[in-house]
């Protein structure tokens, strides 16, 4: 484990080394790739005096409400009827055909058509995001059904089990590992998605703060939102892993 952890310190900082420099020497011009201490600078500056009239912890709030939300009605849907589809035909025959037409599209394609349902405010990029998490949840719920061993289900139902009881204390704890591996990937579809959702008709979040010095060729204030996305993803995700760590204890038991 030691060395796997010297080997991931040791990559980042040859990435580093690298960053500095290529900027060092000028083998990039600096509004391409701008040097650590230019993105430190930008840092610094949006810390203290925010970005367009709004500060860092602002923007931040406003991504991650729009995230939460979204990630929250994706959960709460996903789930069950992911389980439900999975365990009957019935119901997968019905909804399976929808998300399967929905899911490859880009997100961009038909973002124009929900702020034209929805509006420009909230409502259409949390909406984004939902489908965005949606599909990941519900394609590893019904992956894990599948994945049950049959024996676990008839063993419950020779001892007096009804369909219900076998749902919640047989496929539901079998599912578990999958349904947070899913959910993982779909926390972090929807944050990719969320500068997209953030492109049109915004004026806050860290991903319209990238979108908007993009326009500018700000590129240092461009690395301090992309870094700051990349962490407060791999957060994030650490936190959903501490999760799945407490709450699915007997994963790899059984």
């Amino acid at each position: 484990m030691k060395r796997v952890k010297k080997l991931t310190i040791g990559t980042w900082i040859v990435i580093f080394g690298a960053w500095y420099l290529t900027t060092k020497f000028g083998i990039i011009e600096s509004v391409l790739v701008p040097s650590p201490y230019e993105v430190g600078v930008a840092f610094i500056e949006i810390l203290v005096d925010g970005y367009n009239g709004i500060s860092l912890i602002a923007h931040l709030g406003i991504s991650f409400k729009r995230l939460l939300i979204a990630s929250f009605f994706a959960v709460v849907t996903a789930i069950p009827l992911g389980l439900l589809s999975g365990y009957y035909d019935k119901i997968r025959a019905v909804v399976d055909s929808v998300i399967q037409f929905y899911r490859p599209l880009p997100p961009l394609a038909y973002y124009t058509l929900l702020i034209l349902w929805f509006g420009i405010d909230d409502l259409s990029k949390i909406t984004l995001l939902f489908l965005a998490a949606f599909a990941p949840i519900y394609i590893a719920c019904i992956s894990a059904v599948t994945k049950i061993n049959e024996d676990y289900i008839l063993s419950a139902e020779s001892l007096g089990a009804d369909q219900r009881s076998v749902f919640f204390h047989v496929v539901l704890p079998a599912c578990m590992p999958e349904i947070f591996t899913g959910l993982r990937t779909a926390v972090g579809v929807a944050y990719t998605t969320l500068v997209a959702a953030e492109m049109v008709a915004a004026t806050s979040g860290v991903g319209w703060m990238v979108i908007d010095a993009s326009k500018y060729l700000k590129s240092d204030v461009m690395f301090v939102g992309i870094i700051i996305m990349g962490i407060t993803g791999i957060l994030i995700d650490g936190g959903l892993r501490f999760l799945e760590k407490k709450l699915v204890f007997w994963k790899g038991r059984v």
